[in-house]
Protein backbone atom coordinates (compact mmCIF):
# COMPACT_ATOMS: atom_id res chain seq x y z
CA UNK A 1 0.00 0.00 0.00
CA UNK A 2 1.24 3.52 -0.99
CA UNK A 3 2.90 5.90 2.11
CA UNK A 4 0.07 8.04 3.48
CA UNK A 5 -0.62 11.36 2.23
CA UNK A 6 0.64 14.53 4.26
CA UNK A 7 -2.33 16.45 5.97
CA UNK A 8 -2.86 19.40 4.10
CA UNK A 9 -4.93 21.97 6.24
CA UNK A 10 -7.74 23.45 4.90
CA UNK A 11 -6.47 26.85 4.97
CA UNK A 12 -3.70 25.52 2.48
CA UNK A 13 -6.35 24.43 -0.53
CA UNK A 14 -7.94 28.03 -0.24
CA UNK A 15 -5.20 29.74 -0.50
CA UNK A 16 -4.28 27.39 -3.79
CA UNK A 17 -7.63 28.12 -5.26
CA UNK A 18 -7.54 32.10 -4.65
CA UNK A 19 -4.77 32.34 -6.64
CA UNK A 20 -5.59 29.61 -9.28
CA UNK A 21 -9.15 29.95 -9.97
CA UNK A 22 -10.15 33.39 -8.31
CA UNK A 23 -12.85 33.82 -10.77
CA UNK A 24 -14.55 30.65 -10.26
CA UNK A 25 -17.81 29.59 -8.41
CA UNK A 26 -17.04 27.78 -4.70
CA UNK A 27 -20.54 27.90 -2.97
CA UNK A 28 -24.00 28.87 -4.12
CA UNK A 29 -26.56 30.12 -1.75
CA UNK A 30 -30.17 30.23 -2.61
CA UNK A 31 -32.67 33.04 -0.15
CA UNK A 32 -35.79 34.43 -1.39
CA UNK A 33 -36.46 32.48 -4.78
CA UNK A 34 -32.96 33.76 -5.76
CA UNK A 35 -29.41 31.91 -6.17
CA UNK A 36 -26.46 34.20 -5.00
CA UNK A 37 -22.96 33.00 -5.62
CA UNK A 38 -19.48 33.42 -4.30
CA UNK A 39 -16.47 33.41 -6.09
CA UNK A 40 -13.23 31.58 -4.49
CA UNK A 41 -12.00 35.73 -4.30
CA UNK A 42 -14.96 37.05 -2.73
CA UNK A 43 -15.22 34.29 -0.31
CA UNK A 44 -11.56 34.65 0.36
CA UNK A 45 -11.86 38.07 0.53
CA UNK A 46 -14.71 37.82 3.37
CA UNK A 47 -12.99 35.06 5.12
CA UNK A 48 -9.59 36.82 5.22
CA UNK A 49 -11.68 40.46 6.36
CA UNK A 50 -13.67 38.35 9.43
CA UNK A 51 -10.11 36.49 10.57
CA UNK A 52 -8.90 40.18 10.96
CA UNK A 53 -11.75 41.06 12.64
CA UNK A 54 -11.66 37.94 15.03
CA UNK A 55 -7.71 38.90 15.31
CA UNK A 56 -8.80 42.57 16.51
CA UNK A 57 -11.45 41.19 19.45
CA UNK A 58 -7.77 40.57 21.23
CA UNK A 59 -9.01 37.13 22.14
CA UNK A 60 -6.75 34.59 24.06
CA UNK A 61 -4.37 32.37 21.43
CA UNK A 62 -7.01 29.61 20.24
CA UNK A 63 -9.73 30.69 21.75
CA UNK A 64 -13.09 28.41 20.83
CA UNK A 65 -15.66 30.12 18.59
CA UNK A 66 -18.62 28.55 18.18
CA UNK A 67 -21.15 28.53 14.96
CA UNK A 68 -24.57 28.05 15.43
CA UNK A 69 -26.68 27.89 11.82
CA UNK A 70 -28.33 25.96 9.16
CA UNK A 71 -25.99 25.10 6.44
CA UNK A 72 -25.23 28.21 4.22
CA UNK A 73 -22.23 29.89 2.31
CA UNK A 74 -21.57 32.21 5.97
CA UNK A 75 -21.19 28.85 7.99
CA UNK A 76 -18.01 27.62 5.70
CA UNK A 77 -16.60 31.22 5.52
CA UNK A 78 -16.79 31.96 9.24
CA UNK A 79 -15.32 28.21 9.48
CA UNK A 80 -12.28 29.17 8.04
CA UNK A 81 -11.69 32.74 9.01
CA UNK A 82 -12.01 30.74 12.94
CA UNK A 83 -9.08 28.56 11.46
CA UNK A 84 -6.89 31.79 9.73
CA UNK A 85 -7.09 33.78 13.14
CA UNK A 86 -5.41 30.93 14.64
CA UNK A 87 -8.76 30.12 16.93
CA UNK A 88 -10.42 26.61 17.19
CA UNK A 89 -14.33 26.32 15.88
CA UNK A 90 -16.90 24.72 18.05
CA UNK A 91 -19.80 23.65 15.48
CA UNK A 92 -23.65 23.36 17.40
CA UNK A 93 -26.33 21.57 15.52
CA UNK A 94 -28.93 24.35 14.70
CA UNK A 95 -31.88 22.97 16.56
CA UNK A 96 -30.45 21.80 19.97
CA UNK A 97 -32.50 23.20 22.88
CA UNK A 98 -31.72 26.42 25.04
CA UNK A 99 -30.24 24.54 28.14
CA UNK A 100 -27.79 21.86 25.56
CA UNK A 101 -26.36 24.97 23.90
CA UNK A 102 -25.70 26.83 27.28
CA UNK A 103 -23.52 23.26 28.22
CA UNK A 104 -21.69 23.39 25.26
CA UNK A 105 -20.98 26.77 25.05
CA UNK A 106 -19.75 27.06 28.61
CA UNK A 107 -18.02 23.11 28.47
CA UNK A 108 -16.08 24.62 25.63
CA UNK A 109 -14.91 28.00 26.71
CA UNK A 110 -16.48 29.91 23.74
CA UNK A 111 -16.17 33.01 23.64
CA UNK A 112 -17.82 34.25 20.38
CA UNK A 113 -21.11 33.00 19.20
CA UNK A 114 -21.55 32.73 15.09
CA UNK A 115 -25.94 33.34 14.94
CA UNK A 116 -26.91 32.10 11.37
CA UNK A 117 -29.66 30.65 9.70
CA UNK A 118 -31.97 29.19 12.46
CA UNK A 119 -35.73 28.36 13.11
CA UNK A 120 -36.52 29.37 16.25
CA UNK A 121 -32.90 31.87 18.17
CA UNK A 122 -35.76 32.94 20.30
CA UNK A 123 -36.49 29.73 21.61
CA UNK A 124 -32.86 29.15 22.12
CA UNK A 125 -31.15 32.37 22.60
CA UNK A 126 -31.28 32.38 27.01
CA UNK A 127 -28.77 29.35 26.58
CA UNK A 128 -26.37 31.74 25.17
CA UNK A 129 -24.33 32.77 28.50
CA UNK A 130 -23.56 36.74 29.37
CA UNK A 131 -20.09 37.13 28.65
CA UNK A 132 -20.08 35.18 24.87
CA UNK A 133 -20.31 37.95 21.74
CA UNK A 134 -22.55 37.40 19.04
CA UNK A 135 -22.22 37.51 15.45
CA UNK A 136 -24.60 37.61 13.28
CA UNK A 137 -24.81 36.51 9.53
CA UNK A 138 -25.88 38.20 6.47
CA UNK A 139 -29.15 37.33 5.15
CA UNK A 140 -30.24 35.82 8.23
CA UNK A 141 -29.44 38.75 11.11
CA UNK A 142 -30.53 38.83 14.33
CA UNK A 143 -31.15 41.79 16.69
CA UNK A 144 -28.49 42.66 18.91
CA UNK A 145 -25.28 40.99 18.08
CA UNK A 146 -22.51 42.25 15.90
CA UNK A 147 -23.48 42.05 12.11
CA UNK A 148 -20.88 40.04 9.92
CA UNK A 149 -21.36 42.69 6.86
CA UNK A 150 -20.31 45.74 9.54
CA UNK A 151 -17.15 43.81 10.64
CA UNK A 152 -15.90 42.74 7.06
CA UNK A 153 -17.02 46.41 6.27
CA UNK A 154 -14.21 47.65 8.81
CA UNK A 155 -11.52 45.04 9.00
CA UNK A 156 -8.96 45.00 6.26
CA UNK A 157 -8.46 41.24 4.74
CA UNK A 158 -5.17 39.28 6.54
CA UNK A 159 -2.59 39.32 3.58
CA UNK A 160 -0.50 36.32 3.43
CA UNK A 161 -0.54 32.46 4.01
CA UNK A 162 -0.60 32.14 7.29
CA UNK A 163 -1.26 28.51 8.06
CA UNK A 164 -1.64 26.26 11.01
CA UNK A 165 0.29 23.75 12.32
CA UNK A 166 -1.06 20.16 12.04
CA UNK A 167 -0.88 19.35 15.54
CA UNK A 168 -3.08 22.10 16.30
CA UNK A 169 -6.50 21.96 17.91
CA UNK A 170 -8.96 22.81 14.58
CA UNK A 171 -12.60 21.80 15.83
CA UNK A 172 -14.14 20.61 19.08
CA UNK A 173 -17.38 18.72 17.49
CA UNK A 174 -20.17 17.89 19.98
CA UNK A 175 -22.36 14.81 19.63
CA UNK A 176 -25.70 15.11 19.47
CA UNK A 177 -26.27 13.36 22.29
CA UNK A 178 -28.46 10.31 21.63
CA UNK A 179 -28.17 9.71 25.67
CA UNK A 180 -26.52 11.36 28.07
CA UNK A 181 -24.37 15.17 27.85
CA UNK A 182 -22.91 15.94 24.50
CA UNK A 183 -19.17 14.92 24.25
CA UNK A 184 -16.72 16.87 22.91
CA UNK A 185 -15.25 15.17 20.33
CA UNK A 186 -10.91 17.06 19.82
CA UNK A 187 -9.85 16.69 16.29
CA UNK A 188 -6.27 18.47 15.10
CA UNK A 189 -5.22 19.71 11.62
CA UNK A 190 -3.90 16.63 11.33
CA UNK A 191 -6.67 13.96 12.05
CA UNK A 192 -8.68 15.98 9.52
CA UNK A 193 -6.06 16.82 6.82
CA UNK A 194 -5.33 12.81 6.60
CA UNK A 195 -8.81 12.03 6.56
CA UNK A 196 -9.57 14.05 3.40
CA UNK A 197 -6.67 13.75 1.89
CA UNK A 198 -6.19 9.65 1.68
CA UNK A 199 -9.99 9.72 1.16
CA UNK A 200 -9.44 11.49 -2.09
CA UNK A 201 -7.11 8.62 -3.19
CA UNK A 202 -9.73 6.02 -3.27
CA UNK A 203 -12.74 8.51 -4.27
CA UNK A 204 -12.58 10.26 -7.63
CA UNK A 205 -14.20 13.77 -7.64
CA UNK A 206 -13.30 14.32 -10.93
CA UNK A 207 -12.97 18.12 -12.64
CA UNK A 208 -15.95 19.82 -12.26
CA UNK A 209 -17.44 18.73 -9.16
CA UNK A 210 -20.41 19.65 -7.33
CA UNK A 211 -21.56 19.09 -3.93
CA UNK A 212 -25.24 19.44 -2.65
CA UNK A 213 -25.68 20.91 0.82
CA UNK A 214 -28.22 20.07 3.45
CA UNK A 215 -27.13 17.55 6.16
CA UNK A 216 -26.12 19.73 9.33
CA UNK A 217 -22.73 20.99 8.98
CA UNK A 218 -22.24 20.66 12.19
CA UNK A 219 -21.77 16.44 11.53
CA UNK A 220 -18.55 15.02 10.81
CA UNK A 221 -19.95 13.64 7.69
CA UNK A 222 -21.36 16.88 6.33
CA UNK A 223 -18.45 18.57 7.00
CA UNK A 224 -16.05 16.15 5.71
CA UNK A 225 -17.51 15.23 2.36
CA UNK A 226 -18.96 18.61 1.50
CA UNK A 227 -17.37 21.44 3.38
CA UNK A 228 -13.29 19.72 3.00
CA UNK A 229 -14.16 17.60 0.23
CA UNK A 230 -14.82 20.96 -2.00
CA UNK A 231 -12.41 23.02 -0.28
CA UNK A 232 -9.58 20.39 -1.34
CA UNK A 233 -10.67 19.99 -4.73
CA UNK A 234 -11.85 23.60 -5.77
CA UNK A 235 -14.90 22.25 -6.05
CA UNK A 236 -18.82 23.87 -5.57
CA UNK A 237 -21.10 23.85 -3.24
CA UNK A 238 -24.72 24.36 -3.57
CA UNK A 239 -26.95 24.66 -0.57
CA UNK A 240 -30.85 23.72 0.17
CA UNK A 241 -32.24 26.76 1.76
CA UNK A 242 -35.57 24.96 2.99
CA UNK A 243 -37.43 21.67 3.10
CA UNK A 244 -40.22 22.71 0.92
CA UNK A 245 -37.59 24.41 -1.64
CA UNK A 246 -35.43 20.89 -1.03
CA UNK A 247 -36.34 19.00 -4.45
CA UNK A 248 -36.26 22.31 -6.64
CA UNK A 249 -32.46 22.93 -5.15
CA UNK A 250 -31.58 19.69 -5.79
CA UNK A 251 -32.82 19.43 -9.48
CA UNK A 252 -30.91 23.20 -9.68
CA UNK A 253 -28.11 22.39 -8.29
CA UNK A 254 -27.71 18.21 -10.18
CA UNK A 255 -24.68 17.28 -7.94
CA UNK A 256 -22.07 14.84 -9.07
CA UNK A 257 -21.61 13.96 -5.35
CA UNK A 258 -24.73 13.32 -2.85
CA UNK A 259 -24.41 11.67 0.46
CA UNK A 260 -28.06 10.74 1.63
CA UNK A 261 -29.05 9.14 5.00
CA UNK A 262 -31.14 6.17 4.65
CA UNK A 263 -34.10 8.30 5.56
CA UNK A 264 -33.61 10.36 2.45
CA UNK A 265 -33.18 7.28 0.28
CA UNK A 266 -36.38 5.93 1.90
CA UNK A 267 -37.81 9.28 0.96
CA UNK A 268 -37.02 9.20 -2.38
CA UNK A 269 -38.24 6.26 -2.76
CA UNK A 270 -41.79 7.22 -1.41
CA UNK A 271 -42.03 9.80 -3.81
CA UNK A 272 -41.21 7.42 -6.37
CA UNK A 273 -43.56 5.14 -5.90
CA UNK A 274 -46.42 7.86 -5.53
CA UNK A 275 -46.21 8.97 -8.92
CA UNK A 276 -45.72 5.82 -10.49
CA UNK A 277 -46.60 2.58 -8.17
CA UNK A 278 -44.56 -0.26 -8.31
CA UNK A 279 -46.49 -2.78 -10.53
CA UNK A 280 -46.37 -0.03 -13.33
CA UNK A 281 -42.70 1.30 -12.77
CA UNK A 282 -41.65 -3.10 -12.70
CA UNK A 283 -43.96 -3.41 -16.21
CA UNK A 284 -41.78 -0.59 -17.57
CA UNK A 285 -38.60 -1.15 -16.51
CA UNK A 286 -38.83 -4.53 -18.12
CA UNK A 287 -39.24 -2.88 -21.67
CA UNK A 288 -35.93 -1.90 -22.63
CA UNK A 289 -36.49 1.29 -24.61
CA UNK A 290 -38.62 2.99 -21.93
CA UNK A 291 -36.36 1.12 -19.65
CA UNK A 292 -33.67 3.74 -20.79
CA UNK A 293 -36.35 6.40 -21.04
CA UNK A 294 -37.87 5.92 -17.20
CA UNK A 295 -34.47 5.65 -15.40
CA UNK A 296 -33.09 8.79 -17.29
CA UNK A 297 -35.96 10.27 -16.15
CA UNK A 298 -36.31 9.66 -12.67
CA UNK A 299 -32.53 10.38 -11.72
CA UNK A 300 -33.01 13.86 -13.84
CA UNK A 301 -36.42 14.50 -11.67
CA UNK A 302 -34.31 13.67 -8.51
CA UNK A 303 -31.48 15.77 -9.34
CA UNK A 304 -29.19 12.72 -9.64
CA UNK A 305 -28.89 12.94 -13.47
CA UNK A 306 -25.20 13.50 -13.11
CA UNK A 307 -24.69 12.28 -10.28
CA UNK A 308 -20.84 10.38 -9.77
CA UNK A 309 -20.55 9.43 -6.13
CA UNK A 310 -24.16 8.00 -4.29
CA UNK A 311 -23.15 7.64 -0.80
CA UNK A 312 -25.44 6.27 2.68
CA UNK A 313 -24.10 6.60 5.88
CA UNK A 314 -24.90 7.44 9.35
CA UNK A 315 -27.11 4.52 10.28
CA UNK A 316 -27.74 1.06 8.21
CA UNK A 317 -29.48 0.77 5.18
CA UNK A 318 -31.90 -1.89 4.27
CA UNK A 319 -29.99 -4.08 0.82
CA UNK A 320 -33.60 -4.35 -0.41
CA UNK A 321 -33.80 -0.31 -1.00
CA UNK A 322 -30.12 -0.30 -2.61
CA UNK A 323 -30.94 -2.45 -4.54
CA UNK A 324 -34.21 -1.24 -5.92
CA UNK A 325 -32.10 1.58 -6.47
CA UNK A 326 -29.95 -0.09 -8.56
CA UNK A 327 -32.59 -1.08 -11.21
CA UNK A 328 -32.80 2.31 -11.52
CA UNK A 329 -29.20 3.22 -12.71
CA UNK A 330 -28.01 4.37 -9.01
CA UNK A 331 -25.78 2.62 -7.24
CA UNK A 332 -25.56 3.60 -3.36
CA UNK A 333 -22.37 3.26 -1.77
CA UNK A 334 -22.44 2.83 1.87
CA UNK A 335 -19.60 4.24 4.13
CA UNK A 336 -19.01 3.63 7.90
CA UNK A 337 -17.36 5.77 9.88
CA UNK A 338 -18.03 8.50 12.94
CA UNK A 339 -17.61 11.59 14.92
CA UNK A 340 -14.42 9.89 16.75
CA UNK A 341 -12.73 8.91 13.57
CA UNK A 342 -13.07 12.16 11.33
CA UNK A 343 -15.84 9.53 9.70
CA UNK A 344 -12.85 7.83 7.89
CA UNK A 345 -13.23 4.13 8.48
CA UNK A 346 -14.62 2.12 5.56
CA UNK A 347 -16.10 3.05 1.99
CA UNK A 348 -18.01 0.74 -0.89
CA UNK A 349 -15.79 1.26 -4.53
CA UNK A 350 -18.24 1.52 -6.69
CA UNK A 351 -17.31 -1.30 -8.65
CA UNK A 352 -16.75 -3.54 -6.31
CA UNK A 353 -20.03 -3.64 -4.19
CA UNK A 354 -20.55 -6.39 -1.48
CA UNK A 355 -24.59 -5.13 -0.33
CA UNK A 356 -25.23 -6.18 3.28
CA UNK A 357 -21.53 -4.59 4.20
CA UNK A 358 -20.22 -1.19 4.76
CA UNK A 359 -17.62 -2.15 2.26
CA UNK A 360 -14.16 -2.54 2.42
CA UNK A 361 -11.23 -0.44 4.89
CA UNK A 362 -10.23 3.06 3.74
CA UNK A 363 -6.00 3.76 3.10
CA UNK A 364 -4.09 3.09 6.30
CA UNK A 365 -7.44 2.24 8.29
CA UNK A 366 -5.97 -0.97 10.68
CA UNK A 367 -9.55 -2.49 11.68
CA UNK A 368 -10.41 -5.83 14.19
CA UNK A 369 -12.69 -7.21 15.64
CA UNK A 370 -12.73 -7.59 19.75
CA UNK A 371 -13.21 -10.37 21.61
CA UNK A 372 -16.91 -9.40 22.20
CA UNK A 373 -17.45 -8.44 18.93
CA UNK A 374 -16.76 -4.95 18.54
CA UNK A 375 -15.27 -2.77 15.90
CA UNK A 376 -12.42 -1.08 16.41
CA UNK A 377 -10.13 0.89 14.59
CA UNK A 378 -7.18 3.00 14.11
CA UNK A 379 -5.61 5.20 12.16
CA UNK A 380 -3.99 9.09 12.34
CA UNK A 381 -7.50 10.55 11.73
CA UNK A 382 -9.02 9.19 15.07
CA UNK A 383 -9.73 11.68 17.49
CA UNK A 384 -7.16 12.64 20.38
CA UNK A 385 -9.60 12.69 22.99
CA UNK A 386 -12.81 13.93 24.51
CA UNK A 387 -12.56 17.80 25.82
CA UNK A 388 -12.12 18.08 29.30
CA UNK A 389 -13.43 14.27 29.94
CA UNK A 390 -9.57 12.26 30.50
CA UNK A 391 -11.88 8.84 31.94
CA UNK A 392 -14.21 8.83 28.69
CA UNK A 393 -11.24 9.42 26.30
CA UNK A 394 -9.44 6.57 28.23
CA UNK A 395 -12.57 4.29 27.99
CA UNK A 396 -12.86 4.93 24.46
CA UNK A 397 -9.50 3.06 23.01
CA UNK A 398 -7.77 -0.15 23.35
CA UNK A 399 -4.58 -0.76 23.31
CA UNK A 400 -4.57 2.56 20.48
CA UNK A 401 -7.54 0.98 19.05
CA UNK A 402 -10.36 3.42 18.89
CA UNK A 403 -14.15 1.09 20.28
CA UNK A 404 -16.59 1.76 17.90
CA UNK A 405 -19.39 0.83 20.12
CA UNK A 406 -20.94 -0.97 16.72
CA UNK A 407 -20.49 -4.57 16.70
CA UNK A 408 -19.94 -6.51 13.03
CA UNK A 409 -18.17 -8.97 11.43
CA UNK A 410 -15.10 -8.95 8.62
CA UNK A 411 -15.02 -11.38 5.65
CA UNK A 412 -11.69 -12.59 3.91
CA UNK A 413 -11.94 -9.54 1.63
CA UNK A 414 -12.58 -6.98 4.14
CA UNK A 415 -15.64 -6.61 3.95
CA UNK A 416 -16.99 -5.29 7.16
CA UNK A 417 -20.56 -6.09 8.10
CA UNK A 418 -22.42 -4.29 10.83
CA UNK A 419 -24.55 -6.79 13.09
CA UNK A 420 -25.80 -4.25 15.70
CA UNK A 421 -24.28 -1.99 18.97
CA UNK A 422 -23.23 -3.35 21.57
CA UNK A 423 -25.56 -1.32 24.20
CA UNK A 424 -28.36 -1.59 21.84
CA UNK A 425 -28.64 -5.57 22.50
CA UNK A 426 -31.38 -6.36 24.65
CA UNK A 427 -32.21 -9.50 26.42
CA UNK A 428 -36.40 -10.66 26.26
CA UNK A 429 -38.09 -12.11 29.48
CA UNK A 430 -36.75 -15.72 28.00
CA UNK A 431 -32.57 -14.65 28.98
CA UNK A 432 -32.16 -14.09 25.15
CA UNK A 433 -29.79 -11.62 23.81
CA UNK A 434 -31.09 -9.64 20.81
CA UNK A 435 -29.74 -7.16 18.36
CA UNK A 436 -32.24 -5.37 17.27
CA UNK A 437 -30.87 -3.70 13.84
CA UNK A 438 -30.58 -7.14 11.39
CA UNK A 439 -34.08 -7.57 12.22
CA UNK A 440 -35.45 -3.88 11.51
CA UNK A 441 -33.11 -3.89 8.24
CA UNK A 442 -35.29 -7.38 6.92
CA UNK A 443 -38.29 -5.84 7.82
CA UNK A 444 -37.50 -2.70 5.90
CA UNK A 445 -37.53 -4.50 3.12
CA UNK A 446 -41.43 -3.86 3.26
CA UNK A 447 -41.69 -0.20 1.06
CA UNK A 448 -44.72 0.38 3.01
CA UNK A 449 -42.76 0.75 6.74
CA UNK A 450 -40.68 3.98 6.64
CA UNK A 451 -39.40 3.72 9.84
CA UNK A 452 -38.78 0.60 12.01
CA UNK A 453 -37.77 -0.22 16.21
CA UNK A 454 -37.54 -3.36 17.53
CA UNK A 455 -38.30 -4.09 20.77
CA UNK A 456 -38.15 -6.52 23.70
CA UNK A 457 -36.74 -5.97 27.32
CA UNK A 458 -39.24 -7.98 29.66
CA UNK A 459 -41.30 -9.94 26.65
CA UNK A 460 -41.08 -13.46 25.66
CA UNK A 461 -40.29 -12.42 21.94
CA UNK A 462 -39.20 -9.14 20.26
CA UNK A 463 -41.88 -6.98 18.80
CA UNK A 464 -41.61 -4.02 15.47
CA UNK A 465 -42.95 -0.40 16.42
CA UNK A 466 -43.01 0.55 12.74
CA UNK A 467 -44.39 4.12 11.18
CA UNK A 468 -45.80 3.50 7.65
CA UNK A 469 -45.05 5.48 4.97
CA UNK A 470 -47.21 9.02 4.13
CA UNK A 471 -48.64 6.64 0.84
CA UNK A 472 -48.91 3.52 3.18
CA UNK A 473 -50.93 5.76 5.79
CA UNK A 474 -53.47 6.50 3.25
CA UNK A 475 -54.52 3.05 2.31
CA UNK A 476 -56.92 0.47 3.36
CA UNK A 477 -55.81 -0.95 6.70
CA UNK A 478 -56.60 -4.22 6.16
CA UNK A 479 -54.68 -4.73 3.11
CA UNK A 480 -52.20 -2.99 4.75
CA UNK A 481 -51.90 -5.28 7.89
CA UNK A 482 -52.10 -8.00 5.37
CA UNK A 483 -48.59 -6.79 3.18
CA UNK A 484 -47.38 -6.43 6.96
CA UNK A 485 -48.28 -10.08 8.31
CA UNK A 486 -46.77 -10.89 4.95
CA UNK A 487 -43.26 -9.18 5.87
CA UNK A 488 -43.60 -11.40 9.11
CA UNK A 489 -44.37 -14.24 7.27
CA UNK A 490 -40.91 -13.78 5.07
CA UNK A 491 -38.65 -12.58 7.58
CA UNK A 492 -39.25 -14.82 10.65
CA UNK A 493 -37.82 -17.88 9.21
CA UNK A 494 -35.03 -16.55 8.52
CA UNK A 495 -34.46 -15.49 12.27
CA UNK A 496 -33.46 -17.62 14.75
CA UNK A 497 -36.16 -19.13 17.42
CA UNK A 498 -35.59 -15.86 20.13
CA UNK A 499 -35.09 -13.52 17.70
CA UNK A 500 -38.41 -14.22 16.06
CA UNK A 501 -40.77 -10.97 15.57
CA UNK A 502 -44.48 -11.75 17.64
CA UNK A 503 -45.93 -9.10 15.66
CA UNK A 504 -46.07 -5.40 14.15
CA UNK A 505 -47.24 -2.47 16.31
CA UNK A 506 -48.10 0.69 13.71
CA UNK A 507 -48.10 4.25 15.51
CA UNK A 508 -49.53 7.27 14.86
CA UNK A 509 -47.06 9.61 15.06
CA UNK A 510 -44.26 9.57 13.01
CA UNK A 511 -40.76 10.09 14.66
CA UNK A 512 -38.81 13.03 14.02
CA UNK A 513 -36.51 15.51 14.74
CA UNK A 514 -38.54 18.23 16.32
CA UNK A 515 -40.22 15.55 18.77
CA UNK A 516 -37.02 14.42 19.79
CA UNK A 517 -37.38 10.81 18.62
CA UNK A 518 -34.69 11.16 15.97
CA UNK A 519 -31.04 12.53 15.55
CA UNK A 520 -30.24 15.52 13.78
CA UNK A 521 -28.79 13.41 11.37
CA UNK A 522 -32.08 11.50 11.15
CA UNK A 523 -31.56 8.15 13.06
CA UNK A 524 -33.59 7.12 15.60
CA UNK A 525 -33.27 7.79 19.41
CA UNK A 526 -34.01 4.35 20.83
CA UNK A 527 -34.27 5.50 24.35
CA UNK A 528 -36.86 8.59 24.23
CA UNK A 529 -38.83 6.08 21.94
CA UNK A 530 -39.25 3.26 24.24
CA UNK A 531 -39.66 5.81 27.01
CA UNK A 532 -42.46 6.98 25.46
CA UNK A 533 -44.06 3.28 24.31
CA UNK A 534 -43.03 0.94 27.10
CA UNK A 535 -45.80 0.77 29.25
CA UNK A 536 -47.78 -0.33 26.67
CA UNK A 537 -45.19 -3.20 25.40
CA UNK A 538 -47.08 -5.98 27.40
CA UNK A 539 -51.04 -4.64 26.03
CA UNK A 540 -49.77 -4.95 22.92
CA UNK A 541 -48.02 -8.03 22.87
CA UNK A 542 -51.49 -9.67 24.39
CA UNK A 543 -53.54 -8.66 21.73
CA UNK A 544 -54.60 -11.64 19.16
CA UNK A 545 -53.66 -9.97 15.91
CA UNK A 546 -50.29 -9.72 14.18
CA UNK A 547 -50.66 -6.46 13.48
CA UNK A 548 -51.56 -4.25 16.08
CA UNK A 549 -52.48 -0.31 15.57
CA UNK A 550 -51.98 1.91 18.34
Amino acid sequence: MSAPRPAQTALSHLYKWEKSQPNAVFMHQPFDGKWYTFTWKEAGDQIRRMASALKAMNLPPKSHVAIISKNCAHWIMADLAIMMSGNVSIPLYPNISADTMNYVLNHSGAKVLFVGKLDDWAGMKSGMPDDVQGISFPMYEEAGYTKWDDLIANNEPMQGEVDRDIEDMMTIIYTSGTTGKPKGVVHTFQSIGFAINNALKVVSVGDNARFFSYLPLSHIAERMLVEMGAVSTGSEIYFAQSLDTFADNLRTAHPTIFLGVPRIWTKFQMGILAKMPQEKLSRLLRIPLLNIFVKRKIRKTLGLDDAVHCFTGAAPTPRALMEWFKKLGITIQEVYGMTENSAYSHYTRKDNIKYGSTGQPMPHVDVKISDVGEILVKSVANMTGYYKQDDLTAAAFEDGYLKTGDKGKVDGNGFLSITGRVKEIFKTEKGKYVAPTPIEMKLASNSNIEQVCVVGVNLPQPIALVVLSEAARAMDKSGMAKSLEDTLKEVNPKLDKHEKVKKIVVLKEPWTVENGMMTPTLKIKRGPIEDKCCDRYQTWYKKSEAVVWE
